[in-house]
């Protein structure tokens, strides 16, 4: 695994006289083998710099390693049915994904799905089920970073904490370098090991999860601690 590094990266859309910048000047690193969290509210920049990783959204200025144009770096999107073709088997899906010849079975038992259900269509599947399917078909591509971008905030809350399960067994067992997009300080909290937190486009805070949402010096991360919802007593 190779880390993910973002090296003053700005997204803008439309002119630069008219437009808007959507992610401004962001430098972030994200180590080999770890889950760095980044959480933010609604239109803070989040999902606009994954696409910016995998070369679905144009910069401006920066620089992003590894470029897009390698294929080193995998994407899970938050709706799995649309990103899975609805015409084909889920199995076929997972194959179209390899540089090569791919396990197909193999795969969907590592995220927890029997090897057999290779020839099920989507629609067949639960929400959690396809989004364990995306999970494999980014694991086809034999990539060196995965992105995951909101990947359970569709999902019912009975289904996410299975997904997520998933997710931490993965990273562990395949030492995986991975960019874990939430606006749920509970769920990176669960799964990442480094937390950045931005807004308005910029990342405002940067470290270990613990230190951060424990002891967190900016006040926007002490305002989305405050939103929290906390269990009443």
């Amino acid at each position: 695994m190779r880390e993910l590094t973002f090296e003053n990266v700005t997204v803008r859309f439309g002119s630069r006289r008219r437009g808007t910048v959507a992610v401004d000047d962001v430098s972030l690193r994200v180590p080999a083998g770890q889950v760095v969290g980044l959480v933010g509210e609604s239109g803070s920049g989040k999902s606009t710099l994954a696409r910016a990783a995998v070369g679905l959204a144009p910069l401006a200025s920066g620089r992003i390693s590894p470029a897009p144009h390698e294929r080193h770096v995998q994407m899970v999107f938050q709706d799995p049915y649309s990103a899975l073709d609805p015409r084909m088997s889920i199995g076929e899906s997972i194959a179209e994904a390899g540089r090569g010849p791919v396990d197909v079975a193999g795969l969907l038992e590592l995220v927890g799905l029997p090897g057999d259900r290779a020839g099920d269509r989507p629609h067949l599947l639960s929400g959690g089920q396809r989004q364990r399917v995306a999970l494999a078909r980014a694991l086809a591509g034999d990539p060196e970073v995965i992105i995951a971008d909101e990947i359970t905030s569709a999902l019912d809350v009975s289904i996410q904490g299975a997904v997520l399960n998933v997710v931490r067994e993965l990273q562990r067992r395949m030492n995986l370098t991975m960019l874990f997009i939430s606006h749920n300080l509970a769920v990176v909290r669960y799964v990442s090991d480094i937390v950045a937190v931005m807004k308005d486009g910029r990342i405002v805070e940067y470290g270990p999860v613990d230190e951060v949402l424990g002891d967190p010096r900016h006040e926007y991360t002490r305002e989305l601690l405050a939103a929290v919802p906390r269990p009443a007593h």
